[in-house]
């Protein structure tokens, strides 16, 4: 196969780059961003022959600027910073890696429900500041176990969450466009119903869907208002789905016991963001498909994709969006 370049177009640590190179093809050549700054970008991408975009953003002008790119393989699944009208009119090739962060996305969600149901974020600031909260956090923690757990959206990251909380002893509900088969429901224990019905009946709503105009503010006041007293929200999938200023004043009323989000409308968010100052609140810097020992299996998957585009044989539905377009089903980075 011929040589090509393949330009990263995300800003990563040495041990990622390193891990990322041992699974290159032979004889390829790989490039990896320095800073987000648009004219380096541009740069990087109008050398390569494929761009591998995770949050970096893929605009008209980086693809006009770019004569020789043949195709952009996403990191990831998430479309919402990508031109999909530009890439279409250059008539590119657009891949994900679809359900490649799909089991380390649900368990972050896992390790956010856990962590506000025990106020973590709260006890260990206070336990390293000398303040031993022993018998206060009894009056405040909650189990996981015996909860009804409900899922907006269930693609990969929404069944692979349901098949995770299996040993917690929980109730699983879902909601998507699409019910899934019965056999799926059966074996994953899940139970579909409307979205006004999970918003009712969930201790914890779990969001994964993709952000975008479509779902923007979706969790918003008259969604917090409609949810089960005392619930509490996970949010993995993208900050536009939430609103923010809302989510904080159904915390602060009591409405909501507590929320776990590893995504904010503005990244990072601004310190005067309301939900920075809530103990009951537990934040992530959007990390939740970030782990070294999954980026060789993402690296794989993606490169596996570029191999096959280049050979001319078709790529697998589940991962081409462009020239046949497919949306995402469900958010992660």
């Amino acid at each position: 196969m011929t040589a090509i370049t393949v330009a990263v177009l995300d800003v990563w640590a040495p041990a990622v780059q390193e891990a990322v190179r041992a699974c290159l093809p032979q004889g390829w050549s790989i490039r990896f961003a320095r800073d987000y700054t648009e004219a380096h970008q541009r740069a990087l991408a109008a050398e390569a022959d494929v761009i591998v975009p995770g949050w970096a953003a893929v605009d008209a002008g980086m693809i006009a600027a770019s004569p020789g790119l043949r195709m952009i393989q996403k990191w990831g699944i998430a479309l919402d910073r990508i031109d999909l009208d530009a890439v279409e009119r250059a008539g590119l090739t657009l891949a994900i890696t679809a359900g490649a962060n799909a089991s380390v996305v649900a368990e972050h969600a896992v390790m956010l429900m856990l962590a506000v149901y025990r106020r973590l974020s709260m006890i260990d600031r206070a336990t390293r500041e000398g303040r031993w909260l022993f018998d206060e956090m009894r009056g405040v923690c909650r189990r996981l176990g015996g909860k009804t757990v409900g899922l907006i959206g269930f693609g990969h990251i929404g069944r692979m969450l349901a098949g995770k909380l299996s040993g917690f002893e929980v109730n699983v509900l879902y909601t998507d466009p699409r019910r899934c088969d019965p056999e799926t429901e059966a074996r994953l224990g899940v139970r579909f119903v409307s979205r006004d019905e999970l918003l009712a009946e969930s201790d914890v709503v779990s969001l994964h869907i993709p952000g975008g105009e479509e779902n923007r503010h979706l969790m918003d006041a008259d969604a917090f208002s409609r949810m089960k007293p005392g619930a509490i929200l996970i949010n993995v999938s993208r900050g536009e789905i939430v609103d923010e200023t809302a989510l904080a004043a159904a915390i602060r009323s009591g409405r909501l016991t507590g929320a776990g989000l590893d995504v904010f409308e503005s990244e990072p968010p601004a310190q005067d963001n309301p939900l920075l100052g809530l103990d009951e609140v537990v934040l992530t810097p959007h990390t939740a498909g970030s782990v070294i020992d999954n980026v060789p299996n993402v690296a794989r998957h993606a490169f596996g994709n570029i191999e096959t585009f280049l050979s001319g044989r078709p790529l697998g539905p589940a991962d081409l969006v462009l020239p046949r377009a497919t949306p995402a089903h469900d958010a992660e980075a």
